[in-house]
């Protein structure tokens, strides 16, 4: 039992060189950014879309809608050091979602970037959720991409961050122990049927991945951080995308009113928007579904 409820707790999370900024509005160009946490690409220009990933995944992951969009926006992809290939920098040690959403808040604040739509998936939503709380109005708008302000209240709203904390830690330790793509035999050999769960886990878990400490440590975080007392100090406008079925019988099917619950503490209702054909990579499964759904949130 324990092993299945942390299997659906991963379910929820997994699927699978910094750049100079020309500032918009001053006439002198901002400084050089360096950052031993994130990494961020920046091309085109025009309003500011600053594009953050999930977990084990790098700005690349938004490649192809940044591909649409940098004719008439800036987009601003970033890393957080230790997905993927990159260099784990300072990310070895101490928390990981809270020091990304500083340095992000840091970046927008020493490019002078003006009130940036920010765009997160999965755990890079939590971070989006955090960089709008932190930031207020010098945020214009928030995507949250098949994410949470609480993972686990995706599989029982009644959950809390005492009750995941066991099962959160196992799941750290396994990472560590297996590394992302050992994970996958280990928790078969169990003889667990993880159904959707496996095809959003381990159907991608490994496609970018990254540093196994990095890993363990986001999984750790986006399982046990609630921040649904946070909502109420955005002032954006949030708007939620999931991936979606027609089967009645599938759990994607009833998603929604799990996602509703779970953002109920924003001042202003959350708009949702369910990307039919997609499970938790949404931009990458349903790419023109899901460009649609941005540019509708950024009109």
């Amino acid at each position: 039992m324990m092993i299945r409820l942390l299997a659906s707790l991963l379910a929820t999370l997994f699927v699978l060189a910094p750049v100079a900024v020309q500032a918009k509005v001053q006439s002198q160009a901002a400084p050089a950014f360096s950052s031993s946490r994130i990494i961020v690409e920046t091309r085109g220009r025009g309003p500011d879309i600053i594009f953050i990933p999930g977990l084990g995944s790098t700005g690349s992951a938004w490649r192809s809608t940044a591909d649409r969009l940098d004719n008439r926006y800036r987009v601003h992809l970033v890393t957080l050091r230790g997905f993927g290939e990159t260099q784990i920098g300072d990310n070895v040690s101490g928390g990981l979602a809270g020091p990304a959403a500083s340095e992000i808040e840091r970046y927008i604040r020493e490019q002078r970037i003006d009130r940036p739509a920010v765009i997160g998936h999965s755990l890079g939503g939590q971070i989006a959720l955090r960089v709008a709380a932190d930031m207020g109005d010098r945020i214009g708008r928030v995507m949250v991409v098949d994410s949470s302000p609480f993972f686990p209240s995706l599989i029982d709203a009644r959950t809390t961050s005492d009750q995941v904390e066991p099962l959160a830690r196992l799941g750290y330790q396994a990472l560590l122990l297996f590394g992302d793509q050992a994970l996958k035999s280990q928790v078969a050999a169990f003889g667990v049927d993880m159904g959707l769960a496996g095809d959003m886990v381990f159907e991608g878990l490994g496609l970018q991945g990254g540093d196994r400490r990095v890993l363990a440590q986001g999984l750790y975080e986006a399982l046990t951080v609630d921040l649904r007392p946070r909502l109420s100090e955005i002032t954006a406008p949030v708007t939620v995308v999931y991936g979606w079925t027609r089967n009645p019988e599938a759990p994607r099917n009833r998603l929604e009113g799990l996602y509703r619950y779970g953002f109920e503490g924003l001042p202003r209702t959350a708009r949702f928007e369910r990307i039919e054909g997609a499970e938790h990579q949404v931009m990458m499964q349903q790419p023109q579904r899901f460009l649609a759904a941005v540019q509708r949130f950024l009109s």
